[in-house]
């Protein structure tokens, strides 16, 4: 999946988050969203999410199939009426193709993380080459699996929210500040996670922590669509 930015735009009340915005995220690469804590970075990366849409402009989700484009999604405003045009997959079926990492994003802390990645695997499936367990192994939290999230410790909570959107069986990954609450062991597991089960995936980050977009090879600067 591509996804294309359209002269796009998002503000709030009088205040423009960003402006005149063309961009094309290409699968297979990793892109970073830098900027100033309170630049509008989380805002924009969740309007190329469709958690939010642009006050302008247009976001395309574009699938290639056997070399045929394909429009997923189109969102355009015209007289100051927010207007949706979908000419190919759904709504529904774009969420399925995106999954996300972000501080505001809350797991289900009434589950364990066995129930919890079983009850997410209902909605967005899991890579099939690897077993649930494995995956609680890989991250760290073999010896928790039984234990409901809400006994988790913070750096904990955020390594279930990797596993779920890094194992997820989709072409693209959001990671907002993915690293939060992570200490330095913390820090290598998001780079080897990365490095081992993401590299056809389209990855963009959005952090001013240079060690949470190191591998990134393109970068867009928020302040430079203001």
């Amino acid at each position: 999946m591509n996804i294309q930015l359209i002269n796009a735009a998002k503000r709030f009340n009088r205040d423009w988050i960003f402006r005149r915005l063309n961009y094309t995220f290409q699968q297979g690469i990793a892109y970073a969203i830098t900027g100033p804590n309170g630049s509008g970075k989380s805002t924009l990366l969740q309007t190329i999410a469709g958690a939010i849409a642009p006050s302008e402009g247009t976001v395309k989700y574009l699938i290639n199939r056997e070399g045929i484009d394909e429009t997923t999604s189109q969102l355009k405003t015209q007289n100051s009426k927010l207007r949706t045009q979908n000419t190919g997959l759904s709504t529904e079926n774009i969420y399925n193709q995106i999954a996300v990492v972000a501080p505001y994003l809350e797991v289900i802390e009434e589950m364990t993380a066995t129930e919890f990645l079983h009850f997410h695997a209902i909605f967005k499936p899991l890579l099939s080459n690897i077993s649930i367990n494995q995956i609680l192994e890989i991250v760290g939290l073999k010896l928790a699996i039984h234990k409901q999230i809400r006994y988790y410790s913070s750096g904990m909570k955020q390594r279930i929210k990797l596993a779920q959107a890094i194992f997820s069986d989709v072409p693209v990954l959001l990671l907002d500040e993915p690293c939060t609450n992570l200490d330095a062991s913390g820090y290598a597991l998001y780079h080897q996670l990365i490095k081992d089960h993401c590299k056809n995936k389209l990855i963009i980050v959005s952090s001013n922590d240079v060690s949470e977009y190191d591998f990134c090879t393109e970068k867009l600067n928020i302040l430079d669509s203001k």
